[in-house]
Parts: C-alpha cells; sequence; structure tokens
C-alpha cells in the first residue's frame, strides 16, 4: 500500500514529493513529459512584475522559502540549480523612471528595487533612460533540476514514466487502486493536463502559451539578465534565452513562426549586434484568471486533490504551495482561502448538474 501516488513531476510534482518524503512517505510519481511548462520556463525567481513594478503575489515570503528549498536540493542530488543574476530593467521613457521611484515607497518592494539607476550596462543595449537593478533575482535550472529528479525518484523505485490513464483509476471506500498499486491518497499535478483530468477539469484552468528563442550572440558577452520589451538571460557559452510570448488562444505545444517573429521584433528593438537564432522552445503555462493556484481536496471525493496554476511563476510559487498543501492534508491546517479550490465550489455544482 502506497501512502501517495502523484501524478506529473514538474515544478509541483517535485515540491509536493519532496515534502511527502521528509514526511517518510511511500510514495510513486506518474509523468510521461506530456507537459513542458516547466521544462522550457524560463527559470528566473524575481519577485518584482516588472511591467508594473509592483509585488507579485506573495513573493517576499515565496521567494525565501523557494531559495531554502533549491538548495537542499543541489546537496540532495548533488547538482547546481541556483545562479544568482541581476536583473536590469530597461526603461522606455522618464515616466518609467518615476514609476520605479515611486515603487520603492511601496511597501516590501524597497528591499528589491535599487535606488541607484545606471546608465549603461553593455555596450550592445543602449537605454537613453538608464537602467534599473532588481536585487535577490537569478535563474533556477529547470531543465536539469527535472531530469535529475526523475533520475532520483527512479533510484528510490518511485517513478513510473507513462501516461496516467484514469480509465483505471478506481476509487474504494479507504483507497484508490490504480492498475497493480494501490495508495491511500492521490495528488494531481499535471499542469495544463489538468484540462483533460475528470476529476478536476471543473476548475478554470487556463492555458498560456510562451515561447523563447535561444540565440548566439559572440560578441554580446553580456553576464546579467536584462528585461526591455522581453528579457534576454545568459546561459554560458555566448548563448542566450530571450523571451516569452504570452498567447491565450493557441493551445499547441510546438513553436510557431508567429512566436519568433513576435521576440525577434522586440529583441532588434534594442539588442545591438549581431546574434543568429539556434533554437526556439513552447510550452503551455497553466494559469488561473485570478492568479492564484489551484490547490485543494476534491469537493465529492476524500484523499484526492490537485496542486495546480503556477502560472509563470512556478519557481517561486511551487515550494511554498506544495508545503501549505501537505500540512493541510497531514497536520489538518487549514488552506489559504486565497489558493483554496473550494473558492470554485459553484463551478463543480454546475459541472455536475
Amino acid at each position: 500500500m502506497l501512502d501517495y501516488i502523484i501524478v506529473g513531476s514538474g515544478l509541483s510534482g517535485i515540491a509536493i514529493s519532496e515534502k511527502l518524503l521528509a514526511k517518510d512517505k511511500k510514495i510513486l510519481v506518474f509523468d510521461d513529459n506530456s507537459q513542458s511548462s516547466s521544462t522550457v520556463a524560463g527559470g528566473i525567481y524575481n519577485p518584482v512584475i516588472l511591467k508594473r513594478f509592483t509585488l507579485a503575489w506573495n513573493a517576499n515570503e515565496q521567494l525565501d522559502i523557494a531559495l531554502s528549498f533549491y538548495g537542499s536540493l543541489e546537496k540532495k542530488l548533488n547538482i547546481n540549480l541556483v545562479q544568482a543574476l541581476p536583473i536590469y530593467r530597461r526603461f522606455h521613457s522618464i515616466e518609467e523612471q518615476n514609476n520605479w521611484f515611486s515603487a520603492m515607497d511601496k511597501p516590501y518592494l524597497s528591499r528589491f528595487l535599487d535606488e541607484k539607476l545606471v546608465s549603461t550596462i553593455n555596450p550592445h543595449i543602449p537605454s537613453s533612460h538608464s537602467f534599473g537593478l532588481v536585487k535577490e533575482t537569478g535563474v533556477i535550472n529547470t531543465e536539469i533540476l527535472l531530469e535529475k529528479y526523475r533520475d532520483y525518484l527512479a533510484e528510490i523505485n518511485s517513478f513510473q514514466q507513462e501516461t496516467f490513464d484514469f480509465d483505471h483509476l478506481k476509487i474504494n471506500e479507504d483507497h484508490y487502486t490504480y492498475k497493480n498499486w494501490k495508495a491511500k491518497k492521490i495528488i494531481f499535478c499535471d499542469g495544463f493536463g489538468l484540462k483533460k483530468n475528470p476529476y478536476f477539469n471543473y476548475l478554470p484552468l487556463n492555458g498560456n502559451k510562451g515561447e523563447y528563442l535561444i540565440i548566439k550572440a559572440e560578441g554580446l558577452k553580456l553576464e546579467v539578465a536584462v528585461k526591455s520589451s522581453v528579457f534576454i538571460i545568459p546561459l554560458g557559452n555566448d548563448l542566450y534565452k530571450v523571451g516569452a510570448t504570452y498567447n491565450n488562444w493557441d493551445k499547441s505545444k510546438e513553436p510557431t513562426e508567429d512566436g519568433k517573429n513576435y521576440l525577434l521584433e522586440k529583441l532588434n528593438g534594442f539588442l545591438k549586434c549581431d546574434f543568429e537564432v539556434v533554437d526556439q522552445v513552447a510550452g503551455i503555462r497553466p494559469a488561473t484568471n485570478d492568479r492564484k493556484p489551484l490547490v485543494g481536496q476534491h469537493p465529492e471525493y476524500d484523499n484526492m486533490y490537485c496542486c495546480n496554476g503556477f502560472g509563470s511563476r512556478g519557481v517561486l510559487i511551487g515550494p511554498t504551495v506544495a508545503s501549505e498543501l501537505i500540512s493541510n492534508i497531514e497536520d489538518s491546517i487549514p488552506l489559504s482561502e486565497e489558493i483554496d479550490i473550494r473558492r470554485f465550489a459553484k463551478l463543480y455544482q454546475t459541472a455536475s448538474l
């Protein structure tokens, strides 16, 4: 008898798995690599929404928890995951400069926004209105994390690389049966795959497609991340990730020519050096209308849960929300109302009619 079946091993599934393994729970994780949002994510941890200069939801608390979480995974898996990387916001106008300084007076934001503007950071990225430094930012190598964590789960016999077939899930009085396995509880961390989940597809999860370019620019020599109309993030070896698009209508997982052209147009607007596109990637972010995660117990079935809807900030949100869900399940600590899926109870009632 397993304690938990976990469906999905993206950022949500990893965080959930770690919390349960820390409690000596016996788990089995299913994943078929069908949901690519964690793999293609930019991986940036940044507490500030740089379009409006506002603090992201609960980002100050989430940042400290996330860095501790990924630091522990580095030691556990013997890999490098966390790269501190300053982000410079390229201003487009005097108005944006003024908004930056106004934001510094807001609670919690002064911790992250540097009061000294910088006139130049790189000769190939000029600005007539300077740059603002965002502090305590960096990048999590999500690609390495997902690969190595799945290897770890396989080593401890807790991973099944296969598509979870809902037709084989049987709901019993005090446990769940899936094929030859039995588990006391089940948690779905299936990203945009939630749309095909018959138990939680009533939830208002909206896929948001993101596309990135990988470029090679030998003359750039950029050692910080820059946010202008798009992000440019150094990857090493003269490679840079450029992104991202936000498309609410296209739900395909393949890169598009439109996405490429959009990113190139934005990039050419501020990057003044030669470069070549060497790759393009795409994924569907699991986003919600209210920009809050979808977490909690199914309204009808006991011991069936979901942990989803992280949007574009999964590296920050995941560890905090996973901890809250496991504390709710194991220690009966109530979930925060703003993330609890009970806020959509009426949707389930309507879908059940």
